[in-house]
């Protein structure tokens, strides 16, 4: 039975990292870190539990059950299981996060050294997906191209930026926002959505099997193993790369107090502590980081649609690869302003699905748990999503003057409102716990139903 050697597994788990950090992971941090002052690695840690803990759990949940997000979700049904698959696949893909890596790279490392027009960033963004083409089309050697090569040099230059942070802060502590004064720990814990990680894991959990596959394991076991250690090295290197940023935002405050995102104030402290050939540093960092990235989500992506579509996987990549181009021409603003809705609505599912997993052996029947558990909260997840984006102007407001009767839905969406763990953005947990609790209670008394109907757990 072949066997990875030591160098083939830490080449495996730099790989995994290098596909996981990408454009949020590097924007994102600094942000929180500048905006959470005081409580700083509070909300920090509820960062982490949504941007690393739940990735590396699901990178876990894939490896147990031996497939991508298809497989996790086969409790729900074969149908609902492809829809929230064909969701995921395509949020991470070419409709948010591989767009993203591109504005992300654009406006960090190219806008300060050629500027900031449509023009540059177009043909900047050909450029880009080209390159991204060129690699993606022979994936059998992700772990020569990516887990060798690019990944050491993002980690390298990752770690210049932490350790240059950690010896040279730029400024000081900023005031915390109202938000992270009240609620730090909440507040982060909905930040990290915006990483995708999760999301991400979703889809990288087969990127990683494949490369494992490509030096010949054939094991299922061994596949398993080695796919958990590559995202157990992805988890460490994730919180020690969150944990640099946290504290280069926190303490760049006085820089750029007003920043409108992450990119702005790692530029202004690059510029502040390396001057210009920072420039220079940021733009290959940034460049080699939203790469690897985009070469993952692409690879992904083609690999779950070929199966779906009469099209070949090299005729998905020039497909995926070129609508993703377009939708990054709209720029970073536009991307993350589109993409807060969408993760709002689909984060919840996919943390539910991924925690069940692990409990599958606990049920007389692991569907009627999912399925209850599923619906409940895809269903306060699209209420979420609606009202964080621009639809929400058209909701009706609750007024207490008006009788309750006249004012049926405003009054439903009200009580949402006041629902434990509305205000931190949690209004689907305390549902999801519930319907747990029923489908639970259900799963104990009716163990016939289970038997009649030829839905034992699996």
């Amino acid at each position: 039975m072949k066997h990875l050697s030591p160098k083939d597994i830490i080449a495996l788990g730099f790989m995994t990292f290098a596909l996981f950090v990408g454009a949020g992971n590097i924007i994102f941090p600094p942000m929180v870190g500048l905006q959470s002052g005081e409580h700083v690695w509070v909300a920090s840690l509820g960062f982490l539990i949504t941007a690393v803990g739940l990735p590396v759990i699901t990178v876990i949940a894939l490896a147990r059950v031996g497939g991508g997000v298809e497989a996790l979700s086969s409790p729900i049904g074969q149908r609902a299981g492809l829809i929230l698959a064909t969701l995921c696949y395509l949020s991470v893909g070419p409709l948010f996060a591989t767009p993203r890596t591109t504005t992300v790279s654009f406006e960090l490392g190219i806008a300060p050294l050629v500027g900031n027009s449509a023009l540059s960033l177009f043909i900047y963004s050909l450029v880009y997906f080209s390159l991204v083409i060129l690699v993606s089309l022979y994936p059998g050697k992700l772990l020569d191209s990516v887990g060798r090569f690019l990944a050491p040099i993002k980690i390298i230059s990752l770690a210049i930026l932490g350790l240059a942070a950690l010896v040279w802060p730029a400024g000081h502590h900023m005031p915390a926002l109202e938000v992270y004064q009240n609620i730090p720990f909440s507040k982060g814990f909905v930040e990290g959505y915006l990483t995708m990680d999760t999301l991400g894991a979703l889809v990288f959990g087969i990127v990683i099997v494949n490369a494992a596959r490509s030096r010949g394991i054939t094991s299922t076991r061994l596949l398993t193993r080695y796919t958990i250690i590559a995202g157990l090295i992805a988890g460490v290197g994730l919180t020690l790369v969150y944990l640099s940023l946290f504290n280069l935002g926190s303490t760049s405050g006085s820089l750029v107090p007003d920043a409108a995102n992450g990119a702005e104030i790692l530029h202004a402290y690059i510029q502040q502590t390396f001057g210009n050939y920072g420039s220079l540093f940021l733009a290959i960092l940034i460049f080699v980081a939203c790469m690897v990235t985009a070469i993952g989500l692409t690879c992904a992506c083609a690999e779950f649609f070929s199966k779906l579509v009469p099209l070949s996987y090299r005729q998905l990549v020039f497909i995926l690869a070129i609508f993703s181009m377009v939708v990054s021409n709209l720029g970073l603003s536009h991307l993350i302003k589109f993409s807060i809705p969408v993760l709002t609505a689909i984060y919840p599912p996919c943390i539910a699905l991924v925690v069940l997993s692990f409990t599958s052996r606990m049920w007389r029947s692991e569907r009627r748990i999912m399925m209850p558990v599923m619906l409940v909260t895809s269903l306060v997840g699209i209420l979420d999503g609606v009202k964080a984006s621009a639809l929400a102007d058209f909701l009706p407001v609750w007024d207490s003057a008006i009788p309750a009767q006249q004012q049926k839905f405003a009054w439903v969406l009200h009580q949402f409102e006041q629902v434990p763990g509305a205000e931190q953005g949690l209004t689907w947990l305390p549902f999801a716990l519930a319907a747990l609790v029923i489908a639970a209670i259900v799963d104990r008394v009716l163990p016939e139903f289970a038997e009649a109907t030829g839905t034992e757990s699996r």
